[in-house]
């Protein structure tokens, strides 16, 4: 097996829809955003012979924390092997050398199995004190007709979305406009200050808007009461799966039940695409973790049906006696964030 650069977005892609496990972080069009932020972008194919087995993105990160080498949510496969993970980590170590990277994480989608989990150990990597994405998901089939979606949701949530449908004060649209990034971006800092969490850029979430708006798949979702935006959500359209990547409610419209509303319609447009599945996002076991910042979200997700999606955690593998102290300050982060 043999590693080389993709510069062909055909090839790439291609390869991505016959994937079953993959998401939206290793498109081609992640790989564009992050070059508008101003990383330094590589896209690796690993061949056997003049087949493409596995693909990797690979971002370099720059933060004060350290520099390192991220590959997001990959490398991606039609069948994970260790193998790959063998010859794409010794690549990526010589390609470390000259980048002066102290460290590669490594955030797979990889079933979180103890075989799997034991691989990676095996290998010399360690779990990561960062989850830069996440490391489990919340999913829903949505091939089934509307009606049958419906039936299978809790209770309260098909009763919550009927309400709101029926209240001539709320309204719905959807956008594809980079100027409504602001709207959104304004929503999003009132909630994170609200929240006690960094909130993303106006800058970030426009680069974000604008790479995937070129290959129309991306879109904005509004709820509006009285004419007055209350609640937004920023979904993303990618090989058959739409996926809720950010979302923002004022807390003074919370009896409204507009987030989901504005659920339901990222559902039938993701449904309109022709995508089969519907990516919740982030997910963690409110049994298990009430007290996790996502319990609460995470609960709401459930509501619409589906199953969770648990991957590998991040692993590390470290390069350098630097990568110590940013291990150190990221495990003070996280406990300080409660994740």
């Amino acid at each position: 097996m043999k590693i080389q650069e993709i510069t062909n977005r055909e090839e790439w892609e291609g390869f991505l829809t016959g994937c079953k496990e993959k998401t939206f972080l290793h498109s081609w069009q992640w790989g564009e955003f992050q070059r508008l932020m101003r990383e330094k972008v590589w896209r690796f194919g690993l061949y056997e012979g003049v087949g493409l087995k596995a693909v990797a993105l690979v971002v370099k990160v720059k933060a004060k924390r350290g520099t390192f080498l991220l590959v997001p949510h990959g490398p991606a496969a039609k069948s994970p092997q260790k193998e790959m993970i063998i010859i794409l980590l010794r690549y990526l170590k010589e390609l470390s050398k000259t980048e002066n990277a102290s460290f590669i994480r490594i955030n797979p989608v990889w079933q979180r199995t103890k075989e799997n989990t034991a691989m990676f150990e095996g290998l010399g990597f360690r779990g990561s004190p960062a989850q830069m994405h996440p490391e489990a998901s919340w999913k829903l089939d949505i091939m089934p007709s509307e009606q049958e979606l419906q039936k299978n949701m809790r209770k309260t949530t098909r009763y919550l979305i009927r309400q709101a449908m029926k209240n001539e004060e709320i309204t719905t649209e959807s956008s594809l406009s980079i100027e409504d990034v602001s709207i959104f971006h304004d929503m999003h800092a009132k909630v994170s200050e609200r929240q006690a969490f960094v909130p993303f850029s106006q800058e970030y979430l426009q680069n974000e808007f604008l790479a995937f708006q070129q290959q129309d798949q991306v879109r904005m979702f509004f709820a509006k009461y009285k004419g007055e935006v209350a609640a937004a959500c920023f979904v993303v359209f990618w090989s058959g799966i739409a996926f809720y990547h950010h979302a923002a409610s004022l807390p003074q419209y919370a009896k409204l039940s507009l987030p989901y509303l504005l659920q339901w319609e990222a559902i039938k447009e993701a449904k309109q695409r022709g995508c089969v599945l519907y990516d919740f996002w982030g997910y963690v076991n409110p049994q298990t973790q009430p007290s996790h910042p996502w319990a609460g979200p995470t609960l709401f997700k459930m509501g619409f049906g589906g199953n969770a999606h648990e991957y590998v955690k991040t692993q590390d593998y470290p390069l350098s006696l630097q990568y110590w102290p940013t291990a150190f300050f990221e495990s003070i982060r996280r406990l300080r964030r409660h994740l």
